[in-house]
Order: C-alpha cells, then structure tokens, then sequence
C-alpha cells in the first residue's frame, strides 16, 4: 500500500478522507468497584494482555490509561517476526502485513576511504535468515498495532473497552483478603469529573504503566541498571532526498559528525530517522525544549554527506537517551505469598529502541502472562502458575538489556580508522547484526526448565522444534478441503493447549495406527487429560486441542477413515470439526523434513497457549501426556 503522499494523517489508510477516520471519544464511564483483572496502562503490553482476557467471558478485566484517548502517531514502529507470529492468533497478521513496511534488507555505509568526510555504502544483508519465520519484519505506526488490539478487545466475549484519564493514586496489597486482596485509588483527569476519586478492588493488578511506573514504586520494585549518557533524535518524517537506500534500513557511520539509522515507513514515503546527538555529561538530561526538529535536520544532513534530505513535513519527532534497566522482580511475591500485582513491557525493563525490541518484549510479557492469569481466575489450573511468569520472563528480559548494551554501543562509537584505532569495525557492527538476528527476530527465546517447559528427553523424535522455544510453523495440507495451511495458525489466542499428533511409518488408521490408539486412549480412558479437565457442558477440545498431522497425501485417505476425536460435534448443533487433520506434504515440501520430525516413530508435541512447545514425546507415551497436564491443570469445579 502507498499512503501519506498528500500528508501524513493517523488512522486507517483505506479510509480515504482523513475526517472519516476519526473516531469518537471514549465515553466517560465509571470505573467498576471490584475487578478480577485491573491493567494500569494502554501501551502495547496492556492491551496485549487485555486482548487475551477479553476473550474470556466469565473474567472481569479492567483497563486504565492516564491519557485522555487512544494513541495517534509515534512511538515504537519495529514489529519483529515472532511478534507477528502472535498477531496471526488474533487474526490481524494479515491486515498489518499489508499496511506496514517489510525489512527485507538492511544497508550498512562507513567514511568513504577516498573521501573520509563523506560516506558510501560497505554493505547489503538479507534481513531476516530465510526460513526462520513465515511472517516478515515489518515497521507500521505503533498507533495501528493499538488499533488492532483495541478491535480484538471490543469485539471479544469480554467487551474490553479502555477508561482513559485516569492517574493511579495509590495502590495497596492486602494479603489477608482472600478474595480482592489489592485496593488501587485513582483521580479523573476529565474535565467533567475532575478530581473524582475513585477506589477499585482487584483479585490481580498488572502494571503496564511504563518506565516511571506507579504500580512499580507502589510494590515496593525498582529499576536498576545505567545509561551511557548517549543522546538520540527520532523523528518520522516526509521528505525527498538523492540518498540511494531511503527504503532500506540503513545504518550510517560517519567520520565525525556521528551516526544514523534510516527506517523506512508505511506507505512508502515516510521514513524515520534515529540521530545520534552530542555524548550527554553525568545527569544532563535532553528535551525537546533543548533541541529543535532543525537542529536534527541539520544534523542528519551533515551526517549524509555528500547526499542530502530536505524535509517537508515532521509527522512525530522526539529526543531520548541511551539506557538499559531492568526491575529487581516482576511481580510482588514474597517468601510464603504468592503474586497478586505483575509488571509488563517498561514498567520492569528498558533500553534503546535501535534494535526494535521495545515493543516487542513488552508484548511477549503480556503474551506470557495472560493465558497464565486466565488459567488461574476459570479454575483450570492453581495460583502457584503465576510464579512462572516472572521466572521465566526476567531471563528474557537480562539477554535483552546484554544485547541492547553492547549494540547501542557499536551503534554509537565512532568508526575505527587511522585517528580512531580504539572506534568500532562497520565491518564488525554489521557481523553482530548478522549473529543477534534470530534473537531481533524475537525467535531465540528459550525458557527454562520447570513443569511447563520439560528436560528434552525425547528431544530426537522432533529435532526442529526445541522444547522451551516458540513452536516453528510450516505449511501442511488440511484433509478435509486440501487447503494448504500454516500448521502454527491453527493455534489461536484462546488459552487452550495443544496436543500434536505425528504419526509414524504405519498405514493410516489402521489397526498398528499409534495415532488410532492415542485417540482412542485421550478420548476413552478415565486418566485421559481431556477427559478429565475439560468441564462437562463444553466442547471436547475447550482446554486440550487434539489435531493429527501424516505422512500420506491428502488425496490417498478419506475422512470417513478418520478417528472421531479428531473431527469431534462442537456447539450447540453438534456440527463436525473437518480442520483437525492434516498431511504433512505441500507444494514448499514435507513438514517432517522441515521440522525434523522422526518419519519412522512419528511422536508427539505438547505446545503451551503462548506457542511455546512444552513436551515432546514417543506417540505410545500415554502416561507422559497425563504426568504432564497433572503438574499443570487442575479439574475445574
């Protein structure tokens, strides 16, 4: 899509008169008294995990944002492909595939040898390693990520809408009360109820509130850790300009007057520029008062040389400096009490934004905490779950503040040559960016050991799909309707887990079929985990989703073969699930190949509700199924 070539205006671009895409202000409406979920803060954590709880008809979840309305323009903009990966469960991946920007090579120039003070280009990379992910890197307005979540929150069973204006005041844990054990107090900010106060009572508070976070300081956490007083102008601009690679991102080294990153913008006109400005002295701090959209003009101009930029309009621009912390917990637990107040995205973690992982960390933390709260307040699992999120979020969260450190400080040194001995190799900065892709990806994390994340020992049976990491999606063929799908889109922001079946070298069914007995076994047996933890009234697959993937082409077999658990009567009429069944060939080749499934044994996958592959196991493992979800979920009451 091409956009803002008359301007930029925020909003929908396929609304083609700006006016039409204003929305109505939020109505004004009380806060309600007593909540199972309080979230304080509508960045993209917040609304991430809004997103998932609004799912949940049964939760009460509640919202709070200080600013009088949705976000507009500005902010973050890098959306990593893991992060895209989770869009696809809430089923705008696509839409926001089609509006922003793709990363598909990054461009890196250094002093021209012959001419010191001016640049030229030292280099060109793909940006994402090919197969990594079936989504792109992609840059698109903050604000319509917000969008988007904003949507998914609205329409859910849970009816989500956000109470802008609103400043926490105060906010007290009370372990003694079992049933809201946390009072938050906040005045209204509306000119029509200014200085209400207004008192909520939460079973669990999540504070999405950002670096100078209240609920944070409220519990008692802080964030340590240092700045190396390195100051950055940003600014998203419309411009024209002779520098060949404006639709690349581009890393741009020069000799003395600093550095610059140019990130190309939706719409194909737009691009933002990150500028590197005077190194900071101990406690100086910048603000826009201080610098000027000139001043960073000038700047970027001088940094170019010879090309040149001249800017016609300045959508956003802001100024920053260089710093990585991380919150002493995640959460308020202490020794003999469990969590009842959570932190999320920079509330608990801070850095640069050069390397895109501001947003998108902050809504892996929520993405992790979420399916975790919503287990805990729908009875299916205990309230000892909670104590994973900061367990296994914090270690993402110091590999991110490791990594941030050492790239900002290549981004910002001076390039090495004759005068310079001690600067920084482009030649080295652009091997670091090669080394950390997979984790700027967002695809290297790798959680722990512990009930959720299992020790490997059937590692073997699926080389490809490491136990703790994200699950890898590829393409199968759907039996039913020989549909050619991405296997991991079937896994949707729904809290269910799932269970996938790959079968082995016997004939499909058949009386030797392991696939055959595992159904038989998950839907017939009375230690079966779906027979157990999924409550009466509802769907066989609610909590447990059960889907087979073999070897066969899907011309070879018919459904009518197929074992009844894996195209199981849904809803009030009982109609058939035909998408639970799969081939494991396609036109882009044979998942088992791609994913180093053992085409001899087959096995079993167990993935988490976050898509993070939890077990693998021998297909006739039945016990292992059950020795897993017992440590897990509970029979729900």
């Amino acid at each position: 899509m091409q956009f803002y070539n008359q301007g930029f205006h925020p909003g929908d671009p396929r609304i083609t008169d700006p006016a039409d895409r204003v929305i109505a202000p939020p109505l004004k409406h009380p806060l309600p008294t007593q909540v199972d979920v309080m979230i304080v803060g509508c960045g993209p954590a917040g609304l991430n995990l809004a997103a998932q709880l609004s799912k949940f008809a049964s939760i009460s979840t509640c919202i709070v944002e200080q600013k009088d309305d949705r976000l507009l323009v500005g902010q973050a903009d890098g959306i990593a492909c893991r992060t895209m990966e989770m869009f696809e469960a809430y089923d705008f991946a696509d839409q926001i595939k089609q509006e922003a920007y793709w990363v598909n090579e990054t461009a890196f120039w250094k002093p021209d040898g012959k001419q010191p003070q001016h640049i030229a280009r030292s280099g060109r990379i793909q940006d994402v390693e090919d197969d990594l992910s079936e989504m792109p890197h992609v840059i698109i307005n903050q604000a319509r990520v917000h969008d988007a979540f904003l949507d998914v929150m609205r329409h859910g069973a849970g009816k989500i809408v956000p109470h802008y204006s609103r400043k926490l005041l105060n906010l007290e844990v009370s372990p003694e009360k079992t049933d809201y054990p946390v009072t938050l107090t906040f005045e209204r900010l509306d000119s029509q109820h200014l200085g209400v106060i207004e008192t909520v009572e939460a079973k669990y508070v999540v504070g999405c509130d950002g670096a100078r976070s209240t609920v944070r300081q409220s519990i008692g956490r802080e964030l340590v850790g240092d700045s190396i007083n390195q100051a950055w102008g940003v600014m998203d601009v419309l411009a024209t300009t002779n520098f060949p690679d404006i639709r690349l991102k581009s890393a741009i080294h020069s000799t003395h007057e600093g550095n610059m990153l140019i990130i190309p913008r939706e719409g194909g006109y737009m691009v933002r520029l990150y500028i590197e400005l005077d190194k900071l002295k101990d406690n100086e701090r910048l603000t826009k008062q201080s610098i000027t959209t000139d001043y960073l003009i000038a700047a970027a101009n001088r940094i170019m040389q010879p090309y040149s930029i001249d800017v016609k309009e300045v959508a956003w621009w802001s100024v920053y400096e260089i710093g990585q912390r991380l919150t002493t917990a995640f959460d308020d637990a202490e020794e003999g009490r469990l969590p009842h107040v959570f932190l999320a995205g920079d509330a608990c973690h801070t850095h640069s934004p050069k390397a895109g992982q501001g947003l998108n960390t902050s809504v892996n933390d929520t993405w992790n905490l979420g399916w975790k709260l919503a287990h805990v307040l729908t009875g299916r699992a205990n309230a000892e779950l909670l104590q994973s999120y900061s367990f296994e979020r914090q270690t993402v969260a110091q590999q991110l503040i490791d990594f941030d450190r050492e790239f900002s400080k290549m981004f910002s040194a001076k390039p090495k040559s004759i005068s310079n001995p001690d600067g920084v190799d482009p030649a080295a900065f652009q091997q670091y960016f090669v080394q950390f892709g997979r984790f700027t990806a967002g695809t290297a994390i790798h959680y722990p050991e512990s009930d959720l994340v299992k020790s490997g020992q059937h590692q073997f049976l699926a080389t490809g799909q490491t136990i703790g990491m994200r699950f890898h999606s590829a393409k199968v063929t759907r039996l039913a309707d020989a549909k050619p799908v991405h296997l991991g889109h079937s896994m949707k922001a729904d809290g269910r887990w799932h269970i996938l079946a790959f079968a082995g070298k016997h004939p499909f069914m058949g009386d030797d079929c392991q696939v055959n007995a595992l159904c038989d076994f998950l839907q017939n047996d009375m230690a079966s985990p779906i027979a157990r933890f999924t409550p009466k009234d509802a769907d066989i697959d609610a909590i447990i989703n059960l889907q087979a993937v073999f070897q066969v082409s899907h011309r070879e077999v018919e459904m009518t073969d197929v074992h009844s658990l894996l195209q199981p009567a849904k809803g009030r009429y009982g109609l058939r699930d035909y998408e639970k069944v799969y081939s494991a060939l396609s036109a882009d080749g044979c998942f088992y190949e791609k994913r180093g499934i053992n085409k001899d044994q087959g096995g079993i996958l167990i993935v988490r509700p976050d898509q993070y592959v939890a077990e693998v196991l021998p297909l006739n493992d039945h016990q292992g199924i059950v020795d897993f979800f017992e440590k897990v979920l509970i029979v729900v009451s």
